[in-house]
């Protein structure tokens, strides 16, 4: 919040312009933007476009979400949009679940530590036999993201908890933890795929092309194109070497000044940065008469990790269930956390400052919860004007052969971060892509590009976007501050998107 004074007098009246303008619009000009089809043509991207651009030039995400959801309302005619957007949105069960689940579930559990020492712990333990610097310590943050591989919210939580301790001790900038932690959360998940993402795109790809005439064919072409999805390939080779510190020319100036201020300062944000993190969840209040232990630690991660995937491995290759395979994160984070209580309990601590952690936890991560229900919020909005099948309908007629697969590429990647969703990009482009695709060049090398770079560009986007929940909880669970991790992230990003392109170009003209 900006200081008394003339800089606080101008920062109030340009927000109390901001309202004037949009009150304006909505009073001008709702309900009167032709529609074509299932979109609004070129105004259907003006809502995503207008928050991304305010949130990268003003470095502030809420107000930009905000933005983005009411011009959303004046174009589609819906200017309630408490009542048509806010409401539905923070009221759906996805959001439920994230908000319940992730948000105060994680925030609990990372304040329960916070009284019990049981992440510090750990961070002592891996410390003495893995990490000895910032570069070992990124390097455990990369193995930690590849172990909780099942998915995009559930690795950048569980990786950022567990490697904060670690990484803050040995100085590793929250910037370089975020983009570790985020790139090795949904990329890695389509790469090394014992998880649900097979099955859902499974699901999505059936009956669009002759080769994949039902999911269980779909599940067997998701696997068959995981050598061909470069992008998430190279995001998280290139953590590796990130983390290594084998990549001094790709790495933008903002990620090299906040490693240089990290080692030299000990400052693991800049000056002015707001963490969706609070200090809640970053300050140690280990009662006196408490000794910290590590079963403070792998009891709840144990609990966490065998509720959530085992069943799946058991149902998915034990009994062969590949339709409707067990995962059930909520039930885990929950026993999790009622683990760790049970656990400091038993070891001694008292009720009261059980609960006091958790409840301080919830709290430090309310910032994140505002954020994440706009960005929700907005998806809904990119939906009510067609936003994907604008961009889709648009960029779809003049798509060369042999850049189709780079195309595809580039359209699911502005997509994915227009909209702030993978899953949801896969929705739109799967049933669009792969007919198109076919309708080309039906040759089975010429396919599994086409669907890998679809794969692949979600994941760009719903990595890269500040819209998306992976981003924002990389944020909250890593402690930095959004557009911080947003903007050090999209060079090495865009580098491994870059190259992608460039292959799927190469391999694409050798199959046409």
């Amino acid at each position: 919040m900006p200081a008394e004074g003339d800089g606080g007098t101008r920062w109030i009246w340009s927000r109390v312009a901001i309202a004037a303008v949009l009150v304006g619009l909505a009073v001008t000009f709702t309900g009167r933007f032709p529609t074509n089809g299932t979109h609004y043509g070129i105004w259907s991207i003006v809502p995503p476009v207008v928050a991304l651009v305010l949130a990268f030039a003003l470095r502030e995400v809420i107000a930009a979400l905000f933005v983005g959801i009411v011009l959303g309302g004046v174009i589609a005619g819906k200017p309630n949009i408490v009542q048509e957007f806010l409401i539905p949105s923070i009221g759906s069960s996805s959001y439920a679940l994230i908000l319940l689940v992730y948000l105060w579930s994680l925030g609990g559990l990372i304040g329960l530590w916070t009284r019990t020492g049981g992440a510090l712990e750990f961070a002592e333990w891996a410390a003495a036999r893995i990490v000895h610097g910032p570069r070992s310590a990124k390097f455990f943050a990369w193995m930690m993201g590849l172990v909780f591989h099942q998915g995009g919210t559930i690795s950048t939580v569980l990786t950022g908890a567990t490697v904060r301790p670690i990484s803050d001790r040995h100085r590793v900038a929250h910037e370089e933890l975020a983009y570790m932690v985020d790139s090795t959360a949904s990329p890695a998940a389509t790469v090394i795929p014992f998880n649900v993402w097979p099955i859902f795109v499974g699901g999505l790809v059936a009956g669009t092309i002759p080769l994949i005439p039902d999911e269980q064919a779909g599940i067997a072409f998701f696997f068959r194109a995981i050598p061909f999805n470069f992008y998430a390939i190279f995001a998280v080779l290139f953590t590796l070497l990130f983390a290594w510190d084998r990549l001094p020319w790709l790495p933008g100036g903002r990620m090299r000044s906040a490693i240089r201020r990290a080692r030299e300062t000990g400052k693991l944000d800049r000056d002015g940065a707001n963490p969706l993190a609070s200090a809640e969840l970053t300050e140690l209040r280990l009662p006196e008469d408490y000794d910290p232990s590590l079963w403070d630690f792998f009891v709840p991660i144990g609990t966490l990790l065998g509720v959530a995937v085992l069943p799946f491995i058991w149902t998915f290759f034990v009994l062969g269930n590949r339709s409707s395979p067990s995962l059930p994160i909520a039930e885990a984070f929950v026993l999790a956390v009622l683990a760790g209580m049970l656990t400091a309990l038993l070891r001694g601590m008292n009720w009261r400052d059980v609960v006091d952690g958790f409840v301080a936890g919830c709290k430090g991560v309310t910032i994140g919860a505002i954020v994440l229900a706009l960005a929700v919020s907005l998806k809904s909005v990119a939906d009510a004007v067609g936003t994907a099948s604008y961009v889709v309908e648009t960029m779809g007629g003049w798509i060369p052969p042999v850049a189709l697969p780079a195309s595809l590429l580039a359209v699911t990647m502005f997509v994915a971060f227009s909209t702030g969703t993978s899953w949801g990009t896969y929705a739109v482009l799967f049933p669009v892509a792969m007919p198109l695709a076919w309708s080309i060049n039906p040759d089975p090398a010429f396919l599994p590009l086409c669907f890998a770079a679809v794969t692949g560009g979600s994941v760009f986007g719903d990595q890269c976007s500040p819209i998306s929940d992976t981003t924002i909880l990389s944020s909250l669970a890593t402690g930095c501050d959004l557009m911080d991790h947003v903007l050090t992230q999209l060079p090495m990003a865009l580098g491994a998107a870059g190259l992608a392109a460039l292959l799927y170009t190469l391999l694409a003209a050798g199959a046409l």
